[in-house]
């Protein structure tokens, strides 16, 4: 199982993204930065969405919108599942 830790600040993201798109190899700055090639490789692709040069996902604000929309539909059936009891109840 992967090791977690806390997320990197957007500032250093961007500015490894930035290195990476003025021809650097993800190689040379994951050693660099102790950061896994692959990551740098997820954060150009999302800074590549976010920035509009790719369409074939989610931005950034979309996602947060994504999720915010599951939570509130999580918490709606919740709600319409106890009216619904409570429906039954009163009706007897």
């Amino acid at each position: 199982m992967p090791k977690t830790h806390a997320p990197y600040p957007q500032e250093y993201r961007r500015r490894i993204v930035e290195l990476a798109r003025a021809g650097r190899s993800t190689g040379s700055l994951a050693r660099e930065f102790k950061v896994s090639g692959q990551t740098i490789r997820n954060w150009i692709r999302q800074a590549d969405l976010d920035e509009g040069r790719r369409s074939d996902g989610l931005t950034t604000d979309e996602r947060a919108e994504l999720v915010r929309l599951r939570r509130e539909n999580k918490r709606l059936r919740i709600e319409q599942e106890i009216l619904k009891k409570a429906a039954a109840w009163f009706a007897r």
